[in-house]
């Protein structure tokens, strides 16, 4: 990356400002400003999130709003109530309160001397739901938004469910937030009453995943802030961005399709990061990018940015297998709408272990086959949500694919290219009433390697509405529609492409209640590729400048950050176990003389074929030291279940010094809603 040292403008850094709520709460914002913008006003760029600007986020704020600010924008980053040094609880995420908080800040922006009154938020991840979410509410300041790593529809398409299967991710994301909800203020911003406002955090901000838990199906907790519910609500400009590794790449083609508003899409290589630090590569200049996006929405210069295709994906070349990768091989594509006229169906038939191309006529087999998974299938997936930690994306499917149902097509006699989310129909009858099917779409080598480029989840009871779910009738035949995760893939002539179904993904999904067997019917199954021809246009795309960013915060690491995956299998118990490691290490911030550190570990479990043995546990330690001041938490997670109920444990400690301050623990039995 290219570290850009000098700017336009001369920029000013402010390290707390205040900003008052109506109902007398402060929110904690750092600001960066051109030199001059009290009597020359700048529009705003606004990142408002949970993740800490003093001390967590502070590099990256610092490389990312400097740089606006030197290209004439004023940076505004701030921590939501409750999170950082504001005042208040954060008790869930995207609350009415968070979003009338949103619309008060964007109020007293407008109210400042330094701002012109134009205002655009930028978010990756919860900032780019909550963008989404107030540009709904239409606030008269927002001249435009770009949303990264979101989604338009909390329930169909987060981290806790995917086609009504819950997911493994759901406990991993309600423990990262139970860890940040335990973290207190920084007693240098808000003084003597820290430990006050650190005590009303541990006590009110609870437990998310017991509400989440609660909520199994599509209703009223996830419509609010799902925005497909009424995309004519934005009116405002939207960039959309994604990765192909990230958990968020669906939503861009949904915006693309139900906005009316002026709208862009960009999707790369990348998990969930912000482009210019994506991974895998190649990272672009994101930052650049977002200054066209800006200037055209918010100082009204044209910059071409409108001329250019509504959309841009990376169309990634074929890839061997691995958990990591540095760069992804591939090219830039453009499409000026989406839904696109370039884009085709190609129709596979099913018939016994074979994927028969539109040009085969069927034999007439109907292969009426038994499927009943084991239990762990799923250990070498991945996660749902590459967060860059590494390795976390999927190994070679052929250890997946023993215990699945695979349809393989004949060697390919030409490259096809596949853009948009594949489609598996499949007619099956389950032998129990609760059921859940995973659909995985892999590119086969020469050599029988397996990449998997694509999948999707079905909770049978949900085979007609997440809002609705239906138990099956054991026995009954049923037709049912499994869509995979939208994909831009190059599949090269020789390869085959499979089709692995399976009735587990553990841990990726949480299992069904007991294991369950399924009969699949080929005669009436078929997969649907959207496929798509290179068009000469994609080698005359712009291209994108190489990643720039302002300088980070200068930081002594005191501990290397550390990153593993680790598959045990003990064959004389029969435990099997993945065992998760997320250690971002310990650094020493100068500029305001804190060591912080944070490291998670996570262990998913399950013994034979014992659906009753499942558990996922996590355990999350932050600390925060500054001379005389050093504060400690820690956080636990169990997660078990039976047929009939989940079983939810947890653990919150407090330290100051050696010293615990507080401690709760929580005990929950909550029923299983056909899941």
């Amino acid at each position: 990356m290219k570290i850009v040292r000098e700017f336009a403008h001369k920029v000013v850094q402010y390290e707390n400002v205040w900003i008052p709520m109506k109902d007398g709460v402060r929110l904690a914002a750092r600001l960066w400003l051109p030199e001059g913008a009290e009597k020359n006003p700048v529009p705003a760029i606004l990142e408002y999130i949970p993740y800490r600007k003093r001390d967590s986020m502070r590099s990256r704020d610092t490389q990312i709003y400097t740089y606006f600010a030197g290209n004439g924008y004023a940076g505004v980053r701030v921590d939501l109530r409750g999170s950082g040094d504001s005042e208040g609880v954060l008790a869930d995420e995207y609350l009415q309160q968070e979003l009338d908080d949103g619309v008060a800040i964007l109020d007293w922006l407008e109210q400042q001397d330094w701002c012109n009154g134009k205002v655009g938020i930028m978010g990756i991840s919860w900032g780019g739901f909550n963008g989404l979410q107030i540009a709904a509410m239409q606030p008269p300041q927002l001249g435009a938004i770009i949303t990264a790593s979101s989604t338009d529809d909390r329930f169909a398409d987060d981290v806790h469910h995917m086609g009504g299967c819950l997911l493994g991710d759901n406990l991993s994301w309600a423990s990262t937030m139970f860890a940040y909800n335990s973290c207190p203020p920084d007693p240098d911003i808000v003084g003597e009453k820290w430990r006050e406002m650190w005590f009303e955090r541990l006590r009110g901000s609870g437990l998310w995943l017991e509400k989440w838990l609660r909520h199994q199906r599509r209703d009223e907790y996830w419509q609010h802030g799902s925005v497909c519910e009424n995309y004519a609500a934005i009116e405002c400009p939207v960039m959309a961005v994604s990765g192909w590794a990230d958990g968020y790449s669906n939503a861009v083609f949904r915006l693309l399709d139900g906005l009316a508003c002026p709208r862009k899409g960009l999707i790369g290589p990348w998990g969930h990061k912000y482009p210019h630090v994506g991974i895998p590569g190649p990272p672009i200049g994101f930052l650049q990018e977002a200054l066209r996006w800006w200037d055209t929405w918010l100082k009204g210069i044209d910059t071409g940015v409108m001329d250019e295709p509504m959309l841009r994906v990376w169309m990634q070349d074929s890839a061997p297998p691995t958990t990591s990768y540095e760069c992804r091989q591939g090219r830039w594509v453009g499409e000026n709408s989406w839904p696109s006229a370039n884009i085709n169906q190609t129709i596979y038939s099913m018939a016994p272990a074979r994927l028969l191309d539109s040009t085969v006529i069927p034999s007439g087999e109907n292969e009426c086959c038994r499927l009943q998974s084991p239990l762990g299938l799923g250990l070498f997936a991945g996660k749902w949500c590459s967060y860059a930690s590494a390795p976390d994306l999927p190994h070679d499917q052929r250890q997946e694919d023993g215990g699945a149902r695979v349809y393989d097509s004949a060697p390919l006699e030409q490259a096809i290219e596949i853009l948009g989310a594949p489609r598996v129909e499949l007619e099956l009858a389950a032998d129990k009433p609760v059921a859940m099917i995973a659909v995985r779409l892999s590119d086969i080598a020469p050599d029988d390697k397996a990449t998997r480029i694509s999948y999707g989840l079905l909770n049978l009871t949900h085979r007609n509405s997440h809002e609705f779910p239906e138990p099956l009738e054991p026995g009954k035949r049923y037709r049912v529609k499994v869509d995979l995760n939208y994909i831009g893939q190059v599949i090269p002539a020789g390869h085959r492409i499979r089709v692995a179904v399976s009735t587990s993904y553990w841990p990726m999904a949480w299992p069904a209640p007991e294991s369950t067997g399924v009969k699949l019917y080929t005669s009436n199954s078929r997969l649907l590729l959207p496929t798509r021809q290179p068009q000469p246009e994609d080698a005359q795309l712009r291209p994108f400048e190489p990643p720039e960013a302002a300088p980070p915060e200068r930081m002594e690491v005191i501990r290397p950050e550390y990153h593993n995956w680790t598959v045990v299998r003990d064959l004389a118990t029969d435990v099997s176990q993945l065992k998760v490691v997320d250690d971002s290490g310990s650094q020493y911030i100068q500029s305001i003389d804190l060591a912080i550190s944070r490291i998670a570990k996570e262990w998913y479990t399950y013994q034979g074929d014992d659906f009753d043995t499942v558990q996922g546990e996590t355990i999350w330690e932050r600390s925060f030291t500054r001379n005389h001041w050093s504060v400690r938490t820690k956080t636990r997670t169990v997660l078990s279940s039976s047929p009939e109920n989940f079983y939810l444990r947890a653990e919150l400690d407090a330290y100051e010094g050696d010293k615990r301050v507080y401690s709760q623990n929580w005990d929950y039995v909550i029923p299983r809603d056909l899941v």
